[in-house]
């Protein structure tokens, strides 16, 4: 029987049964379903609104269900729809009429606000940390390869000499970020939608605060229609996981390009790596272009729930059913990726000398070059210019600007020196890259220190 059946004369049809129920995916709520429930029968208790006895006959009845439930011993009835109904009818069940009164001065409206929320919550507590063992991993790899000099690229051509030890810990600072939205996410859904009731909360004295605080909550929602109809938590969680796919993406890209012939930068442990059904010699970056793909799939999740939620009027409406799933989708995607990743690229074996002899070539100096005439006083638009020129030359007689002779520098200006070949020289060029936030080992060193910090901090 629904618990609705009072106000109806037929039965629901098993099309729409089938069309209605969400206990086929919302059935992970049910710990924070169990643990909401607990909370307001205790307020329910403590406000004289129930008898202690029921409050206390609930709470046993609930907790030996999340008991069963994680023993496997309960099957869960698409007739009662969802979590929430499927666990108040075993629990009425069980003790009787005291399990009737567990709903009192509460709908399914800010219940499940409440359950979705907690749900969120939780999940955010258990990505972080994993992100953060990601830092660490680069962090460790970025220790081993400070003075590993390759080339950095604009346009996907090469630019300018940097180090294997900047050029990753790049994705540490962006996963540092990703480490922020989340906390702020959290922080803005910290507030408790319980008592809001179906829309415009209850006659009975309930004590919303104390229900708030029971589930670690800063405070109640203001606001009771705001309370059940608000899922900006869900929408802010799926842009911040879309965010970190994009960076995870980005570096899964750069993983490909190096894994191939034509960098041969990095080679993926063997445990990482799959081969080929017909071509013997083939080690294929499949992790990596897995992540790259699965990306697609958590912008999906983040276009679904914002397009479900752009024309819901308030309060409650029956489209927001299809909050769940999306958020369920991209959260199962992020933690399937987030370990097989960090264990890649913590097995990961990087060629030093390809990534010299890749540097080697593509004039990625030239600044260094432009920067030594400036130095010696001409304005840099002519040594630009002066540069340009050399670049043009060794390229017209398959030379690099350091195979240039002293003579053939000084055709093209006086003030080329001796000196001219230390500054041309790619880890000097590198290693005089001081300013904040350049590869020299100076600051990769500072940089290292300050993601290990920002994971301390979160640690303690």
């Amino acid at each position: 029987m629904k618990l609705w059946s009072g106000r109806f004369g037929k039965d629901t049809d098993a099309l729409v049964n089938a069309f209605n129920a969400s206990i086929g995916f919302d059935q992970r709520l049910y710990q924070e379903d169990i643990t909401g429930s607990i909370a307001h029968a205790r307020m329910l208790a403590a406000r004289n609104i129930i008898s202690r006895q029921d409050a206390e006959k609930i709470e046993t009845g609930l907790l030996e269900i999340l008991k069963d439930i994680k023993a496997g011993k309960i099957e869960f009835s698409e007739d009662q729809e969802d979590i929430h109904m499927n666990i108040e009818s075993i629990l009425t069940n069980r003790i009787g009429d005291a399990g009737k009164r567990l709903h009192t001065a509460r709908s399914r409206n800010d219940q499940v606000a409440l359950d979705f929320r907690m749900y969120v919550r939780n999940k955010i507590n258990k990505i972080i940390p994993r992100i953060l063992n990601l830092e660490k991993i680069l962090c460790g790899q970025a220790e081993k390869y400070q003075e590993t000099v390759m080339p950095g690229y604009t346009h996907l051509q090469r630019a300018q000499p940097v180090s294997f030890a900047q050029y990753i810990l790049a994705y540490a600072y962006m996963f540092t970020r990703d480490v922020t939205r989340l906390e702020d996410c959290k922080q803005r859904l910290n507030e408790c939608p319980l008592g809001s009731g179906a829309l415009a909360g209850t006659t009975y004295d309930i004590d919303r605060w104390m229900t708030a605080r029971e589930l670690n909550f800063d405070r109640p929602m203001g606001n009771s229609m705001d309370g059940v109809s608000d899922r900006d938590y869900a929408m802010e969680l799926l842009s911040d996981l879309a965010i970190f796919m994009a960076h995870l993406s980005r570096f899964a890209e750069e993983i490909i390009l190096w894994c191939s012939w034509e960098f041969k930068f990095i080679e993926l442990d063997d445990a990482y790596a799959t081969g080929s059904s017909i071509m013997p010699q083939k080690k294929n970056p499949d992790i990596a272009e897995l992540v790259r793909g699965k990306t697609g799939r958590v912008y999906g999740d983040l276009m679904s729930l914002l397009t479900v939620m752009k024309g819901i009027p308030l309060a409650y409406n029956k489209d927001m059913q299809e909050d769940k799933e999306p958020v369920f989708d991209a959260l199962d995607t992020v933690e399937i990726c987030l370990p097989v990743f960090a264990e890649m690229l913590k097995t990961m074996k990087a060629y030093p000398e390809n990534m010299r002899r890749a540097a080697g070539r593509g004039f990625i100096n030239a600044t260094d070059c432009a920067d030594y005439l400036t130095k010696k006083s001409m304005p840099f638009r002519d040594a630009y210019k002066i540069t340009g020129e050399l670049v043009a030359y060794c390229v017209k007689n398959n030379k690099t600007l350091e195979e240039l002779s002293l003579k053939e520098l000084k055709s093209y200006s006086d003030l080329f020196e001796q000196d001219i070949y230390d500054a041309l020289k790619l880890e000097n060029c590198m290693a005089l890259r001081k300013s904040y936030g350049g590869p020299c080992i100076e600051e990769t060193s500072r940089q290292i220190w300050e993601i290990r910090e920002f994971i301390a901090s979160r640690e303690a």
